[in-house]
């Protein structure tokens, strides 16, 4: 076990820059709840390539930030400006939360990974970016003392894609966001909700087909979809709802701010998220709080992370329809699955993981 001593925690701030990501606010929480610990005893410096928004600043207001400029906040910075700014800061430990770090740190580290989709399926990616990422993820893992992941799958993807030992994995799902106080489902608009960046692995075709088909069991149901699109070869959404008759009740918005989502998940009735592959998926856990009972497609880290707290569908449209058609009209099916994926809820915890997180970084400076 590691020194307990007052150390000097370095953080890649980069996914805090910017529109939130899945990383980014997982790397925020972490900060948030390092912060609002009072005995907390490390000091925390988080290197960002350009001045953060006020609103990063007050993630982590007891934290040092240190803005690095030049070098643009790609590869190049990470593996030249950052490593010479964590060595001038006397660094004892780095904490990088984005799936690489630096090689030529002058201190241990602590690797962040959520998935290696890049290594089982690389032809989700262009040819440039996933052997980039191949390349330096399975660099960073193996110089790292350890590696931190959000659930058991992905551990054993770590395993067998990056060639890691179990022992040196370490599980820290992410946490469940507090309980919406609109709690009452009855008046709520039959409007289905799916948050997340659109990529193939995520099947939104098949998820506008099912739609298509419960719209013709609820006339008056519509179909929202926020994230930026990320398909390749490129799937254009509103297409396939003009396609399929639909367009006039379906509706994509690429990024919406904080608020606005907020706002769409206490409208929403019914969430769907069809992906063949996550680490854990994030937004599902959102919705559950939010009193939005999700769709997930079977796959064994919804399994292994909702249970029976979704309703987990093959990728047929067909069963999609139906489980969308059963959410939005049958008030005790909605109740029985939102109340089972609360239960759920109650596993994930923002504080545990953070604790994770630490010990691994103290454990991680030689005695």
């Amino acid at each position: 076990m590691g020194d307990t001593r007052a150390l000097h925690i370095g953080v890649d701030g980069r996914e805090l820059l910017g529109r939130s990501t899945g990383v980014g606010r997982y790397l925020g929480e972490v900060l948030r709840t390092w912060n609002a610990d009072t005995a907390f005893p490390h000091r925390v410096s988080v290197f960002v390539p350009a001045p953060p928004a006020r609103e990063v600043v007050a993630l982590a207001s007891r934290f040092n930030c240190q803005i690095e400029t030049g070098g643009g906040s790609g590869t190049w910075w990470e593996q030249t400006r950052l490593p010479r700014a964590v060595k001038r800061e006397a660094v004892d430990v780095f904490f990088a939360a984005g799936y690489t770090a630096p090689l030529r740190l002058a201190c241990p580290s602590v690797l962040a990974v959520y998935d290696v989709s890049f290594f089982a399926h690389p032809e989700w990616f262009g040819w440039r970016e996933g052997h980039r990422r191949r390349w330096l993820t399975k660099r960073s893992a193996r110089r790292a003392s350890s590696i931190v992941t959000i659930s058991d799958f992905s551990a054993a993807e770590i395993v067998r894609h990056l060639g890691v030992p179990r022992e040196r994995i370490r599980r820290a799902p992410p946490g469940a966001p507090p309980l919406s106080r609109m709690t009452d489902n009855r008046d709520r608009a039959p409007l289905v909700l799916f948050v997340g960046s659109l990529f193939n692995r995520r099947r939104i075709p098949e998820l506008i087909r099912g739609f298509a088909l419960a719209a013709q069991q609820v006339p008056d149901a519509r179909l929202v979809l926020v994230g930026d699109n990320r398909t390749r070869p490129a799937l254009d959404p509103m297409s396939i709802a003009r396609d399929l008759g639909v367009a006039d009740r379906v509706e994509w918005r690429a990024y919406v701010d904080d608020a606005t989502l907020r706002t769409l998940y206490e409208r929403a009735r019914v969430f769907a998220f069809l992906s063949d592959y996550e680490g854990f998926a994030m937004t599902p856990l959102e919705a559950i709080a939010a009193g939005v009972p999700p769709i997930l497609l079977d796959t064994p880290v919804a399994r292994e992370v909702y249970r029976d707290g979704a309703w987990l569908v093959t990728g047929e449209p067909s069963a999609i329809g139906s489980a969308m058609t059963m959410l939005l009209t049958d008030p005790s099916a909605h109740a029985d699955l939102l109340e089972a994926g609360r239960r759920r809820l109650a596993r994930y915890s923002w504080s545990r993981s953070a604790a994770v997180i630490r010990r691994a970084l103290e454990d991680a400076v030689p005695t």
